[in-house]
């Protein structure tokens, strides 16, 4: 009699096992594409996975459903480790259905969001879905919005990751974006709200799946790709990067190693990075590799508005974010995608107490009708927020031009920035010493015998009265003028100093950040 139960029970885990049969995994990989149970396999230590809710099935009989049913029902997830560390996963199985959402999906979902924020456990989401499944009507529509609502229940409390290597469409595609990182697989993952047959009856306009929502024009033009993996391998080695440099959940301090690269160690050729004309571009991640950790860096949102550099790195074993602005592109001004992109990274570290290193050399805001009328007043507005908001270590070094409002809002003293630092190369004023001089002594130069010697004259007056750094320091919105050869070391002293940095604010709901 129990034997008989025995092989009951071992034939219906070997039919879940199978998803939606032998033909259908067999497509996939036909495809080029892993199933949901192999990419689970990929991303989890060997053998560390603990599947929850495998004998799920659907309930429901219209349009002959009763005859389509599957263990799983499109959904397949559990618990496992990432190098040792808890986390919560699941994957859509394209095999069954298409991977649409179903209602006993859904809530499978959110039986492991729930556990991963009961836990502390980061959680990650693997999507290959067509979507709603139609045939369930509003309750598939209810069971995204109950995703929806636990990415908000989560959200700030542990970390939250989103694989996308199949297609994504209409209500799929907005859990991932409430997520804190999306990693999208070239050529494999697709997100947009409408597909390219609807744009084409509505708008008439023609365009692939690929040019409309894929890797490339979320990493680069959207922004709702935080990464681009060439392959599922790739994909879910960066998803194990991610998870290296962020905590469990917002009550621990991300994970700290033990460096083998000198915390003194000094570079003296930093300095001769910056070009003598401030005018000139270089490449800002050229700094940013020389005092971090082994020049290891993981760099975020690489693609998209590459005119702000963010990203995880460590300074003595001790993770940091990094902000900085490049002035290899746009001279390093802040715009709409800039403010944006640096203001949410600068969010997700001040949750998950991740300190703060900002490196500025930018002129300003940029200017312009687009930028005005498409809102950079509105958005320009979240990075000075997300800086005053933030509570965790936050230390900023001053390295070439820092003007007017843009000053401020990359981390000025005034924002409640713990240390700030600048070179003597930094250039800290409301105007470059040109634009300054123009409007001071416009009527003064216009008139003069020899205009050009004497608005260098009152150029270089202006520097020293104004521009340089010494004039900041002296009244201490600068705390030290260093030199560029120490950077590595001041900023490790300041990073271990404000270690047990504790800031309490105001009790209130939350504040309004401008949207």
């Amino acid at each position: 009699m129990h034997s008989d139960k025995l092989e009951g029970y071992s034939k219906k885990n070997d039919v879940a096992l199978q998803g939606g049969g032998q033909d259908r995994i067999r497509a996939q990989h036909d495809k080029g594409k892993l199933t949901a149970r192999e990419r689970i396999s990929l991303l989890l230590d060997e053998g560390s996975f603990t599947e929850i809710d495998p004998m799920v099935t659907h309930h429901y009989h219209e349009y002959d459903m009763q005859k389509k049913k599957f263990f799983t029902d499109g959904v397949v997830g559990g618990y496992g480790t990432v190098s040792g560390r808890q986390i919560f996963v699941f994957a859509y199985d394209f095999t069954v259905l298409g991977g649409t959402l179903s209602q006993m999906g859904a809530k499978k979902i959110t039986k492991l969001m729930d556990h991963a924020i009961r836990t502390g456990c980061p959680i990650v989401g693997i999507m290959d879905s067509g979507g709603a499944r139609i045939q369930e009507g509003i309750m598939s529509l209810d069971g995204f919005a109950d995703i929806f609502y636990h990415n908000q229940l989560a959200s700030g409390i542990v970390p939250q990751i989103t694989a996308s290597i199949g297609p994504s469409a209409g209500g799929s595609v907005y859990s991932p974006a409430m997520t804190d990182f999306v990693v999208m697989v070239e050529k494999a993952g697709t997100m947009f709200v409408t597909g390219p047959d609807v744009v084409k009856t509505v708008l008439g306009e023609e365009i692939s799946f690929e040019d409309l929502g894929g890797a490339m024009t979320h990493g680069s033009k959207s922004g709702v790709a935080h990464f681009v993996a060439q392959n599922e391998y790739k994909c879910m080695d960066q998803i194990k990067k991610i998870i290296s440099y962020i905590p469990q959940n917002n009550s621990q301090e991300p994970p700290k190693i033990k460096s083998d690269d000198d915390p003194n160690r000094l570079d003296n050729n930093l300095i001769n990075i910056i070009p003598e004309n401030p005018l000139q571009p270089y490449d800002m991640k050229e700094i940013i590799v020389s005092i971090v950790d082994n020049r290891e860096f993981l760099e975020v949102h690489e693609l998209f508005a590459p005119n702000i550099v963010v990203g995880y790195a460590r300074m003595d074993g001790q993770v940091a974010g990094i902000v900085a602005n490049n002035p290899m592109h746009l001279a390093g001004a802040l715009d709409i995608d800039s403010s944006n992109k640096a203001a949410r990274f600068i969010r997700f570290c001040d949750s998950f107490n991740i300190p703060i290193v900002t490196l500025v050399d930018t002129p300003g805001y940029m200017p312009g009708s687009n930028q005005e009328h498409n809102g950079i007043i509105r958005h320009g507005s979240k990075l000075l927020y997300a800086y005053c908001e933030a509570t965790v270590p936050k230390i900023t070094l001053v390295i070439g031009k820092a003007y007017g409002g843009a000053y401020i809002a990359m981390g000025s003293k005034n924002l409640r920035t713990d240390v700030n630092y600048a070179w003597p190369t930094a250039r800290c004023a409301v105007l470059g010493g040109e634009a300054a001089v123009k409007i001071i002594n416009r009527k003064e130069i216009a008139s003069a015998d020899n205009p050009e010697a004497l608005k260098k004259q009152l150029m270089d007056e202006f520097t020293e009265k104004f521009e340089n750094p010494y004039v900041a320091a002296s009244h201490g919105t600068v705390d030290s003028v260093i030199d560029p050869a120490e950077t590595r070391p001041m900023l490790i002293k300041a990073l271990r100093m404000l270690a047990n940095k504790r800031e309490k604010q105001l009790p209130k709901k939350h504040g309004n950040i401008n949207l």
